[in-house]
């Protein structure tokens, strides 16, 4: 054994967290999530590198803490809603994505050489959507409200319960033992879990509304508990037997229904994804390297089946349900990579006993291909359905009876201005051209935009900017002016694009957040670039030295009302 590189766990911890932050500054430069970089930093600093990881247990007591974090945040921001706003898409889609990928999967890995208990860890393990990095890209695109956006949510929330049944019963399993014959352990395991459920909703409806608001006076106060409440659930269910994960989700679910729940996730996202880099850098240094020429080739194998295949899936499904191809696509690409869910799935598989290092090894490989892949293939979405559309017919009817539900039945025949992104800005524009008298059509890619925006009486069609196809379906021929709302360069541009290719000989109104941005839409042949902060600092120096030019407040004629809150 070669002697420790550090005199003291303090050094070691503080020599792993400067080559996290470099290799993450590394990642970021190559648009890449964090979990690639950490889990390389373990591999690096662990027996197979630099042999720096002296201080395993303090290391894994990190780890531990930060997947019950992790479990708790998920249990917090538990939102049904999103899968009853969608109906049947989200559970259909999740539920058959799973099922369909497992049982895909699982000859495949069979094939590929795996013992049938490693087979069947490795299959589901492939059905996990990573939560944090999609969220993370389709918020930086601004598409998190989209319709595809939603669906994709609605598909993780499936999945976060899907693996948390997993866990439970895995754990479950591995408490009751192999020799219980007549599954008198797994009775007392599914009894405590009755029991602790139990007392959970207890203090749900007596105890903890009152305590929370007796603690809400203290911020720090407030953050504390929650923690400590995580942490002392996923305690008692460890002892209980059916694991800490399960514990810490359960402790999440229970503030869920809280008024406190948005303080208190937000507060611990930042914590959560520090004490998350410790299981990463943990699992990439339990990797035998000396096994990565045996994994190569199947990793590879499953890597490519989840890249593909997941897509194929979820596109088979949602043509199915009557959905256009654009946004199956759209959301099956989000699917193409496994989780964080599965590692953690893989690691207890291990501690259990089903798995060896090896097959966690495969799947903390597969997870490194796909997540990496998958990232570009999710920020350059737009560009790869254009490229494939033509041959995506076959994923889609002939009628996509859902999503024409959401284009406008109202819409006036013709329109003076079209209206891209019902958001505050956009909303306030809108208002005030049909004050002017102005025929006004409002288009954005938020159902709920678009049902608030219908319920004030404006025509609106649901629709995507970035859709090249989109312009076919509005009344291009008689509109003076199409406008812009969202400030994103990429968005404008492919907007201009598709008018020019759908022949619109009307003006054209972009917004831009930045003067190099605003030049860029102007070379590229927009009539006129709204420039909003530099707008509404102008016309507050003109109230400022100009008091009386018009009043503080809005008027009656001029209701300070918002119709969305998203981007088209």
């Amino acid at each position: 054994m070669s002697a420790p590189v550090f005199d003291n766990v303090f050094a070691e911890v503080a020599a792993l967290l400067m080559v996290a932050a470099v290799c993450g500054y590394v990642a970021r430069w190559l648009r890449q999530p964090l979990v690639v970089a950490f889990v390389a930093v373990g591999i690096l600093v662990g027996p197979a590198g630099l042999h720096w990881v002296q201080s395993a247990d303090q290391v894994d007591l990190l780890a531990k803490i930060g997947i019950t974090l992790l479990l708790f945040v998920v249990g917090l921001r538990l939102d049904l809603h999103v899968i009853r706003s969608l109906g049947r898409v989200a559970l259909a889609v999740g539920s058959g994505q799973v099922v369909f990928t497992a049982l895909a999967g699982y000859p495949i890995a069979l094939a590929l050489g795996l013992a049938p208990i490693p087979a069947l860890y490795v299959s589901v393990a492939l059905t996990f959507s990573s939560t944090v990095i999609i969220v993370k890209l389709l918020s930086d695109k601004r598409e998190i409200d989209a319709l595809h956006g939603r669906i994709a949510l609605g598909i993780l929330i499936v999945q976060d319960l899907v693996v948390v049944l997993a866990m439970i019963v895995l754990a479950a399993f591995g408490a009751a033992g192999r020799d219980d014959v007549f599954g008198y352990g797994m009775l007392g395991v599914v009894s405590g879990g009755v029991a602790f459920l139990g007392g959970v909703a207890l203090m749900m409806r007596y105890v903890l509304p009152r305590l929370l608001d007796r603690l809400a006076a203290s911020t720090e106060l407030l953050i504390l508990f929650a923690v400590a409440w995580g942490v002392s659930l996923a305690a008692l269910a460890e002892t209980l037997g059916f694991g800490e994960e399960v514990g810490a989700f359960v402790a999440g679910v229970s503030l869920a229904s809280t008024q406190y729940r948005e303080a208190i996730g937000s507060r611990l996202v930042g914590l959560r994804d520090f004490l998350l880099l410790f299981f990463f850098v943990s699992l990439g240094a339990q990797q035998d390297i000396g096994l990565l020429d045996t994994q190569i080739g199947p990793a590879l194998v499953l890597s490519l089946f989840v890249l593909i295949g997941n897509p194929l899936i979820v596109m088979i499904i949602m043509g199915a349900m009557g959905y256009r191809k654009r946004t199956g696509l759209l959301t099956g690409l989000t699917v193409a990579q496994i989780s964080e869910f599965s590692f953690i799935l893989g690691s207890l598989g291990r501690d259990l006993g089903h798995i060896d290092s090896g097959a966690l090894g495969l799947i903390t490989l597969v997870g490194l291909v796909t997540i990496a892949l998958s990232t570009y293939m999710i920020l350059y979405s737009h560009v790869l359905y254009e490229r494939f559309a033509p041959w995506l017919g076959a994923f889609e009817r002939r009628t996509a009876h859902r999503e024409e539900a959401l284009d406008s039945p109202d819409a006036a025949p013709q329109a003076d201005v079209i209206v891209f992104g019902l958001g505050r800005y956009g909303s306030r524009i809108v208002a005030g051209l049909r004050r002017r008298g102005a025929a006004v059509l409002g288009v954005d890619f938020d159902p709920e935009a678009v049902a608030r925006c219908r319920s004030l009486g404006v025509p609106t069609h649901y629709g995507d900017a970035e859709d090249p196809e989109f312009p076919a379906n509005l009344p291009l021929g008689r509109t003076r002016w199409v406008v812009s709302t969202t400030p994103v360069r990429e968005v404008n541009m492919a907007l201009l694009h598709a008018l020019r290719h759908h022949r619109y000989s009307g003006k054209v109104a972009l917004t831009a957040h930045s003067v190099a941005d605003r030049d860029v839409l102007a070379q590229s042949g927009a009539d006129l670039v709204l420039l909003p902060y530099a707008d509404a600092a102008d016309q507050a120096v003109d109230l400022l030295t100009e008091p009386g030019a018009r009043p503080a407040r809005p008027s009656a004629a001029e209701p300070d009302t918002d119709i969305g809150a998203s981007r088209a």
